[in-house]
Parts: C-alpha cells; sequence; structure tokens
C-alpha cells in the first residue's frame, strides 16, 4: 500500500477550519493561505482541514504550494453500504494526508465514544492516512479551568485509548486542546500546557513518529512561550486572516530551528 502519511518535519501547524467558511471563501482562503504558507513548508508540516466538500480543490492546492490536506473526520467503516460516511480509503484516493479524530465537538455534540475513535485511528492508519488524535479536558460550553494535574491524567487517557490498538511505528499527531480554552478568550495558561505535554511525552514514548501539537484559542505568540515542550500549534478561527498564519508560520519555524 502507498504510504501517503506525513510528519517527516519537525514542526507542524495544523488549521481546521470547521464549517465557519463556505466553499467559495474556503477556495479563496486556500490561495491566500498557500501563498504565505509557501514560505514555511520546506521546513514545517503544514497541514489544511477544510470542509469535505472542499477536498478535492484543498488537495490541488496543496500541491501547488507545499501543504499537506486533512479530513475533519473519517469514517470507522470501509467503503460500502454505509450511506453519508467517508471511507478512509476514499480521503486516500483523493489525496488526503491526515484525518482528525475525537475532537471535542463530535465526542460532545455527536456522540463519539473511545471505542468509535479508536476504530478510526485504526481504520485510518490501515490506509496510509495519519491520524490527528484530539485530546483535551473539559466540557463543550465549560469555562473553568481543570486542574493541571487533574488535565494530564484525563488527557493521558483519551490518548491511551486511541494509541491502543495503533501500531507504535505510525505516524501520529496529537492535538492537546483544553475543552475550556476552545473558543475562549485566551489559550490555556502557559504552566498548565506544559504539564499536561510533559504527561503527554511520556505517553508517546513509544511512538518515535508521534508530533505533539496545542489548539484551544492558539495564535501568534503562544509556541514562543511553550516551543519547548511542544512540536507546533493547531489553529483554528485566528487562522481565518492569513496574515496571523503567516506570524504563527514564521514564529514556529523560527522556534524549531533554535530547538
Amino acid at each position: 500500500m502507498l504510504d501517503r502519511s506525513g510528519l517527516d518535519r519537525a514542526g507542524v501547524v495544523a488549521v481546521g477550519l470547521k464549517t465557519y467558511l463556505g466553499y467559495s471563501q474556503t477556495l479563496e482562503w486556500l490561495t491566500a493561505a498557500g501563498e504565505i504558507s509557501r514560505r514555511w513548508t520546506d521546513r514545517l508540516e503544514v497541514v489544511v482541514l477544510p470542509v469535505a466538500p472542499a477536498l478535492p480543490a484543498a488537495v490541488a492546492a496543496g500541491r501547488e504550494y507545499g501543504f499537506a490536506v486533512g479530513a475533519q473526520d473519517v469514517s470507522d467503516r470501509p467503503a460500502g453500504a454505509f450511506t453519508g460516511e467517508l471511507p478512509a480509503s476514499l480521503l486516500a484516493e483523493l489525496g488526503v494526508r491526515f484525518a482528525e479524530i475525537g475532537h471535542a465537538e463530535r465526542r460532545a455534540l455527536f456522540g463519539e465514544t473511545p471505542e468509535l475513535t479508536m476504530r478510526k485511528a485504526v481504520a485510518s492508519v490501515q490506509q496510509g492516512l495519519t491520524p490527528l488524535l484530539c485530546v483535551g479536558e473539559g466540557r463543550l460550553g465549560q469555562r473553568d479551568q481543570v486542574p493541571a494535574l487533574d488535565a494530564a491524567e484525563q488527557v493521558a487517557g483519551q490518548l491511551d485509548e486511541m494509541l491502543a490498538a495503533l501500531p507504535t511505528e505510525a505516524p501520529v499527531l496529537v492535538a492537546y486542546e483544553p475543552v475550556w480554552a476552545i473558543g475562549a478568550d485566551r489559550p490555556a495558561p502557559v504552566e498548565h500546557v506544559r504539564t499536561v505535554a510533559h504527561r503527554l511525552r511520556v505517553r508517546l514514548g513509544a511512538h518515535p513518529r508521534a508530533r505533539l501539537i496545542y489548539g484551544g484559542t492558539a495564535g501568534p505568540g503562544l509556541f514562543a512561550q511553550v516551543g519547548d515542550c511542544l512540536d507546533g500549534l493547531f489553529l483554528g478561527r485566528r487562522a481565518h486572516d492569513p496574515a496571523a498564519l503567516g506570524a504563527v508560520l514564521a514564529e514556529v519555524a523560527a522556534g524549531v530551528s533554535a530547538g
């Protein structure tokens, strides 16, 4: 099977567009972001996750500008009589390289269980995709910070559940997103991120091709504070402005080079 997996570069910046942008807006963003990101793609793994209908266009843009493309969801089922599903084999055929799995919104709003996220991760790896595994403590709508040690224990357990059935040599991208920091005014405190990141690094010790990134109101200025314990950032709405994306790419590239 053709290995389409990524993560050969040390630094990673991923952008999840969710469904904020329409199709035409997504195409415009891909061009603007691509023009900015091409300066950094020889040093960073840049991953763009658009809405599903825009995946073919995103793959084409990625070939031109040098970024990789991920899907915001993937089915745990094979191709067949599963209406509305998005099989990993189809994503691989399109040229998609990453599959986002276990986002807090999928868990809370669509009832995705740990067992389902594990099956999605396995299905992705079997088709040569790199799973982007989302882990994070708290619940949607919560704004109270979870104590760092409690968060580390909860998040490490989530990661263990998804890694349990994956081969240790498979590339894995782990996005730590405190649920209470998603869509908030500011990211989690630096020491909180460090505490949780350290625990996750221990869990990832047996996975040499794993990378760890932080999401949850991530934006310019953050990586300079936490880059010594992370491989990059997972951006959301703040990357809708291509200039802000460019600032983060420059910051991560500089931090990875310095490390």
